[in-house]
């Protein structure tokens, strides 16, 4: 059996590359990716969706959930990194990268606590799906997702940490240790309309 992780659609705060709020909605493609990648999700049999209870990841999981006839199960630990102070500032404003290894973000989270909050939420993951005899959905944000696959996940051999997830894009892995990615960062439920703009803000 096995673990769909899915980012959330696209907003317009991804757009314009500035660090979102949890409140910050799908913008008009998001809603579109979320009803495809619900559509695409909904014939393989999961058995429950764990969800992100930030906006942008509820309104993905409920088009999941409307797309499947499946519940959702809100994770706070799914949340994406918090930004604190830096939340609605624009990238491009930025004299520093907000990613950089060594940012600790006034009122936010550092990356060792981030780190901690991830690992607790991989842990939540695995217990979801030992509950259930069957797949699991899990939907979140492009940090979270990445931070999963660089300390938690085994990536096939020869394949690389990707620098950025898409909105909607789907990583399929394996329910058990080492839980080894089979599918990283699908896009192919998207189309001509509602393709991910690859100059979107990876994560926050």
């Amino acid at each position: 059996m096995t673990i769909y992780l899915v980012r959330h659609g696209e907003t317009g705060d991804n757009v314009t590359r500035t660090m979102q709020f949890p409140e910050t909605p799908l913008s008009e493609r998001g809603l579109a990716q979320a009803a495809r990648v619900g559509a695409w999700l909904a014939p393989l049999g999961a058995g429950a969706i764990l969800a992100s209870n930030y906006r942008r990841a509820a309104q993905t999981a409920e088009a999941v959930a409307t797309a499947t006839g499946l519940a959702v199960d809100w994770e706070p630990l799914l949340g994406e990194r918090n930004f604190g102070k830096l939340r609605g500032r624009r990238v491009a404003d930025l004299d520093f990268d907000p990613m950089g290894p060594d940012v600790e973000p006034e009122d936010g989270e550092s990356w060792p606590v981030f780190d901690a909050r991830v690992a607790r939420a991989f842990a939540a993951i695995v217990a979801a799906r030992q509950r259930i005899d069957s797949p699991l959905i899990v939907v979140s944000h492009g940090l979270l997702l990445r931070q999963l696959l660089r300390h938690h996940l085994t990536l096939a051999a020869g394949t690389s940490l990707p620098d950025a997830l898409a909105n909607t894009s789907v990583t399929i892995c394996a329910a058990t240790a080492p839980h080894v990615v089979s599918v990283l960062g699908s896009v192919a439920h998207l189309d001509e309309a509602s393709a991910h703009d690859g100059r979107s803000l990876t994560g926050a």
